[in-house]
């Protein structure tokens, strides 16, 4: 970066506790990996590796080792959590994990019949040794669609109340479901009754395919400098370069 003496606001230091941005490794090759994390390891705060990939990468434990170098947190995405436990091997998902040296996991529902009273007694059973985070929202689009805000809200609550240290607003990668109609257009409804609710957006993640869905979320949380909202990009070799001018809220111009 080159010296400059513009007035510009800073960035929380890492390890960010809001205003962060969680990558999603959809399986690229290794070494393309640890190419991204050198090059941007100082604005991921974490890194998932999505739909069950790490039982299928031979060298995952190169990407996890990659990860922690540059300071990146690491865990295993909801939906391989869900298959174990219809599976009835969360003991297994537990010791996968650990042995895996994640201290993050992500506790969801988005596939399966679990009610988010049930998920919260996983994200209390979890939250004694992991950092958790949760996710709010169903793959299925038009089940998310009849999911109201009041109820969107209650849930958000009742994940944070139960122990998640983020909660996450599912997208998808299609932007195509939870906080978007199956048309591809951002709820922007429930993105205010949301934000005008007493949940704390600092403990927020919103899931966002393009620019298209976290500028306007930056643009609504961009009024105090105590709110820096959080996102999930879905590919961070081609996102990151563009998010990047998005990082800091009070940048808006």
């Amino acid at each position: 970066m080159f010296a400059h003496t513009l007035n510009l606001p800073g960035r929380d230091a890492k390890p960010r506790e809001r205003g962060l941005t969680m990558v999603i490794d959809p399986g690229l090759p290794n070494s393309v990996f640890r190419d991204i994390m050198a090059s941007y390891g100082d604005l991921i705060d974490y890194v998932k590796f999505g739909w069950g990939t790490c039982l299928a990468t031979s060298g995952i434990l190169g990407k996890t080792r990659a990860a922690r170098d540059y300071g990146v947190e690491f865990y295993f995405g909801g939906t391989l959590f869900e298959k174990f436990l219809i599976s009835d091997r969360v003991d297994e998902w537990y010791k996968l994990c650990s042995d895996a040296g994640a201290t993050v996991v992500e506790i969801s529902n988005g596939t399966i019949p679990l009610s988010n009273a049930e998920k919260a007694g996983y994200i209390r059973q979890f939250a004694d040794e992991f950092t958790v985070l949760s996710e709010v929202g169903f793959k299925d689009p038009v089940r998310s669609e009849t999911l109201s805000p009041a109820r969107w809200i209650d849930y958000i609550q009742q994940d944070l109340d139960a122990g998640a240290h983020f909660v996450i607003a599912e997208a998808r990668e299609s932007g195509r479901s939870g906080i978007c109609r199956p048309d591809g257009e951002l709820r922007y409804g429930l993105i205010e009754e949301i934000a005008e609710s007493a949940i704390d957006v600092n403990h927020l993640m919103f899931e966002a395919p393009t620019k298209d869905f976290y500028a306007p979320t930056f643009t609504r949380f961009a009024g105090t400098a105590e709110e820096h909202v959080s996102f999930v990009l879905r590919d961070p070799s081609n996102n990151l370069l563009e998010f990047k001018h998005y990082l800091d809220p009070r940048m808006m111009y």
